[in-house]
Formats: C-alpha cells, structure tokens, sequence
C-alpha cells in the first residue's frame, strides 16, 4: 500500500516539475523575438533576446563559427525563430551585408531554416554578416527587428608556407666566422594569424656538397641562417642548401627553397716576394725618379683585395726620402725617391720594406698571424753625373763650292766638370748627308768630301755629340750650321796717284763675277795683314762695288801694298791687295817712271817687299 501510495506522489512530482519548466520556456520564447536553433556541428553563442516592437533595434549580434571547406554539398546549419509566428503565417528573408550577391547562404522563407551550399576558403572571407528580417505573409508587414547574424569561418590548416622565390642565390664573404649570420629566409603562411596553422618554422634539409661536420645552420624560429665553421675557399667555393619551412598545423605542411651560396675570396694568403735583398744607387740631387721594382706573389685572386698588394717602409726612411706605392696592373711595388738625397758620409741607405694585402688576413678563431715578407734594399748614392756642355752651342760657317774633303772645319770640344776632358769621345749625331767627319777624341771637325756645284744654296744643320765615361754615361749636343756658296771672282783694280793730289779720297773699284741673288753691293774692310798698313790708310764710303781711299799722310814715289777683305751680302768674304802707285806726273796725269823712288820699308813699298823675299830665299839656299 505504501507503493502504491508512493507512486502517485512521485507522478504528480513530476508532473508539477514538468509545468515549471514549460512555464519557463514558454516566458523564454514569449520574451525572445528570434531563436537560432538547430545549428548541430556548429559552435554557437550565446542567443540574445530583442523587443517585439519594430520600432526598438536589437542590443546585440549573434555570432556563429562555421569551418572552412567542410560543407561537401548544400547543407542546413540552423533554424530562425520567432514568436510572432504563433500568431498567424509570417515569411523569413535574409541578405549579405555588404554583398548582395553572394549566394553561399539562403534561407527558407516558410520555416527560417538556413543553408550554406559550397565550401568556403577563410583566406579569401574570413566573415560574413547576415541580416535575417521576418514580414508578414498576409500584409507583408515587419512584424520584429531585423536580426543581424556574424559568421566567422574557423580556420583550418589547408595552406602551406610559402618563400618569396623558389630558389635564392646569395653571395658571402669568406672571412665569415663561426656563429655569424649572413641571411635571413622568410616563408609566409597565409591560414589565420594567431594560430598553429600559420605558424612557422625552418629546417635546413640537405648541403651539397656535404662535409663531415654541416657548414651551414639555420635558426628554426627565425630563419636566419649562420655559419657553424670557418669556411674553406680553397677547398669549396659554392654550395647548395635545401630549406624546408614547415606550419605547426594538424596535420603540418610545408614547402621547400634552394640557396645557392657563392663563396667570395678573402685573403687566406699572404704576398710574398719573390727575393729577399736588392741593389740600386741613385744619383744624388734627383727625385722623381724609379729606383727598382719589387715582386711579389699571391695566390689569392688575382685583381680582388685580397691579391693587391700594399707595400711600407718600415726602416731606413726616417728623413721621407723615398716612397712605395703599387703599380695596378702587376702588383709590384715600385720604389720611388720623393726627395733629393745629398751624397756624403751616408751613402749607402739601407732600407726594409714589409708588404701586405688591401684587405686584411683572415684568421679563423683561435688561428696564429703570420708574419708579413719583408725585403732589405741597399740605396747607393753616387755623385751625381752632368752631361758634356760645348762652348758654343751652336756654329755657323759658309763654304764657297768645291771646298775639299779633309779641309779641317773647325776644333768642336765639348766639357765636363766631372770628366776628364781625355774621357770625352766626340761623334757625329745627325748629319744624313755625310757632310763632316770628326776624329772621336779630339773633336776636329773637318769635311768629309768634295762638296761641288750639286751643294750650292744648301743649308745644313749638322749635330755633334760628346759622350761622357758617366753611369749611365751622358751626351751632351753640339750644332754646326754649313752653308755652300758659288765660287765668286773678286778683284780689285789697281790705283795710281799722282804726287801731289792730296790725301784723296782716291775711288778703289771691284770686279765681282758671281750667281744671281747673290751678286749685289760688298763691303770693304782694312786688313792689318802687313804690319803699320792701318798707319798709312783708311778707307771711307762704299758704293756698289767701290770705295774710298784716304791717305793718312803723303807718300813719297813707289808702289803700295794696301790689303783688304771684301765681303759679298751672303756674308762671304775674299782677301784682297791692292796695288797703289804713287808717282811723279809731269802732265799732272801719267806718271813719270824715270822719277820713281825707292821707299822705306815701313811704307810697304811692293819693291821693297820683293827685294825682302829675294834675300830671306838667298840666305836659306846658302845655309
């Protein structure tokens, strides 16, 4: 009895339990305008409720999360509802906002139900906002606010990180050491931010070629990638690494790129140079000059900084005498004087030059410097050497045709202030006619053939030079200007005074036979050829061919020896006697021979001259 008496106890329990909850749902749904219901698979938020009245908007958006490319066909993801359907036939729209014509989701009018008919990639939409609105079927009146409605696509894992390029060539510098970084790999993964999906790491794959110990490393958060060891450029130059960047997605993807690593030079080798000791003088009182060359080797690259070569002085150059610098095109050092040296008690320099290269040696952690080649240069300074000078420089001289081989020109000596006149040789330096010889140690110039008619009007300009016994020897330079004229007959005609005229002037008359230009007015000069003539005559005006003749005092009867030189225009002269008479006239115009008298031998008388002759030729014959 007590059973049976329990039994309906707990059914009107129920039963009272079961009205609560009906009350309540029913105040639920009288309170809520719309309910989205029946969205199975899918994560739905929280419902919020909205006044019956269409004149109040909504308080807040439901938001609803779909996954991507799940939907294989079109599929039901939720029911709209609303009270206002109890009370007569109402019909549900939706639009997209923003785009109207998308048509991944539609609703059905009669029931609210809600559809999504293809897939959908979150990279392209990551959300959409509907907006869903319930009418009237009857009036088409709007019986509630529109309900606004944010889907997010959830993501998932469908993209794979990708590098900029598939394949990177990059260039390093060997003198990298271990642990360095040298470049940097990016992959971008386009799933959602935030999540494993697009989070990346990196792998270093494979390295070609491949070494006992790997070469290469690359930070698996960052992508950087660094060196683990020296690198060997004499072993290996390029190299080929793989790299794999990865998502943390479920399950993981991934992609590849290929570097490609050139390995520039750097310097792993030291110049050295190819002797250890040079010679060399110098002149003193000179710069500017080359002293010697210096050589080197390298087995770096040739034309990079790590081949060229860079020289110093490290001793001997306190006074800035010299100077080192690198000759571009084959690496040499060349050894220059920057400042005259002075010969004296230090004439020998002695100089150490060290080379390295432009760019510095490259150690590898925990490696030893090498010491830098170095060479000794002995600088011998000499006393310094001046080339033969002649006095003069230049010489001019005019020769009539026909003028004979061997007829000496001239004595052409050059000197020297620090030779010996007897080390000096003299030789002919341009003279393409083969005019003039001259002898090698005594510098007579003499002419070295017949020079005719076919030379006439000819100017040649003839070099000498005189060569010292210096180291190196020195030449200095001599100029002879020969000039061949035509043959010319000047003559004077001979002149008789008579005693008593006076000291003149008496007219002296010369016949010139001779080639066109060249004939023209000469000039007379007074010749001291025979002692005290210049005491006895003088000459005045020329005209043409003819000049005057002045006594400087009466002379008695006799016959006169009055010497004279005639020059022509071209500068070529004669020498010339004239023969002056002086005599008694009786008509005042002819002499009278029988009256002649015999001079003193002071006034040069031409008879006297002979009567001289005649007795030096007696007294040679007696003897």
């Amino acid at each position: 009895m007590i059973g049976l008496g329990v039994r309906p106890i707990f059914a009107t329990i129920a039963f009272l339990l079961y009205f609560f909850f009906l009350s309540i749902k029913v105040l639920v749904i009288h309170n809520f305008h719309y309910t989205l219901s029946n969205f199975k698979g899918y994560n739905q938020h929280p419902l919020n409720s909205f006044h019956s009245s269409p004149s109040k908007k909504w308080t807040k958006d439901f938001f609803i999360d779909i996954i991507e490319e799940k939907v294989a066909s079109t599929e039901l993801i939720g029911r709209v509802l609303n009270d206002v359907a109890q009370k007569g036939p109402v019909t549900y729209s939706m639009h997209v906002d923003g785009n109207p014509n998308v048509t991944v989701f539609s609703i059905r009018g009669t029931c609210g139900d809600v559809y999504v008919h293809h897939p959908i990639d979150r990279e392209k939409t990551p959300s959409f906002s509907l907006t869903f609105d319930v009418r009237s079927t009857t009036n088409n009146e709007r019986l509630a606010n529109p309900l606004n409605v944010i889907i997010h696509i959830q993501d998932i894992n469908d993209n794979a990180p990708q590098f900029s390029q598939r394949e990177f060539n990059i260039i390093i510098k060997g003198n990298y050491h271990k642990g360095q970084h040298f470049y940097r790999m990016t992959a971008f993964d386009s799933d959602q931010k935030g999540t494993a999906n697009s989070e990346v790491v990196y792998f270093l794959i494979s390295q070609m070629p491949q070494l006992k110990l790997p070469l290469f490393n690359i930070d698996s958060s960052t992508g950087s990638m660094s060196i683990t060891q020296c690198l060997d450029y004499e072993a290996n130059r390029k190299f080929r690494v793989l790299i794999m960047a990865s998502d943390l997605g479920s399950p993981p993807m991934s992609s590849t790129a290929t570097v490609n690593i050139d390995v520039e030079d750097s310097n792993y080798n030291l110049p050295v140079f190819t002797q250890k000791h040079y010679d060399a003088g110098v002149p003193e009182g000179t710069s500017g000059i080359n002293i010697l060359r210096l050589k080197v080797e390298d087995k770096d690259s040739p034309n990079t900084r790590a081949w060229k070569a860079k020289y110093t002085i490290r001793t001997g150059n306190e006074r800035g005498n010299f100077v080192v610098f690198t000759d571009s095109l084959t690496n040499e050092g060349i050894l220059q004087v920057a400042k005259p040296l002075v010969y004296g008690s230090l004439s020998v320099r002695r100089l150490v030059i060290v080379v390295e290269n432009e760019l510095p040696f490259f150690l590898c952690e925990g490696g030893l410097q090498p010491p830098f080649s170095e060479v000794s240069v002995n600088i011998n300074i000499t006393i310094r050497n001046y080339a033969p000078q002649f006095i003069p420089p230049f010489l001019h001289f005019k020769y009539q045709e026909g003028v004979k081989g061997g007829t000496t020109l001239v004595k052409y000596i050059a000197h020297d202030s620090d030779t010996a006149q007897d080390k000096i040789r003299y030789k002919i330096g341009f003279d393409p006619s083969g005019w003039l010889k001259i002898s090698e140690y005594y510098g007579i110039v003499t002419i070295a053939k017949t020079l005719g008619r076919e030379y006439l009007f000819l100017n040649k300009t003839i070099l000498i030079h005189a060569i010292d016994d210096g180291i190196p020897p020195l030449t200095g330079t001599g100029t002879i200007q020969l000039y061949i004229s035509p043959s010319k007959l000047i003559a004077v005609q001979n002149l008789t005074i008579c005693e008593g005229k006076g000291l003149g002037p008496f007219r002296i008359t010369s016949e010139v036979e001779d080639y066109n230009p060249y004939a023209g007015s000469l000039t007379f000069q007074l010749e001291d050829a025979l002692e005290g003539s210049q005491n006895f005559w003088r000459l005045g005006e020329s005209s043409g061919n003819s000049v005057q003749l002045f006594m400087l005092k009466n002379h008695s009867p006799g016959d006169y020896l009055v010497p004279l030189r005639i020059r022509d225009l071209q500068g070529v002269f004669r020498q010339q006697t004239l023969n002056v008479q002086v005599c008694s006239c009786l008509d005042g115009i002819k002499c009278d021979i029988t009256n002649m008298a015999i001079v003193e031998p002071s006034t040069l008388p031409l008879g006297g001259v002979i009567g001289i002759i005649v007795i030096i030729f007696l007294l040679l014959i007696c003897e």
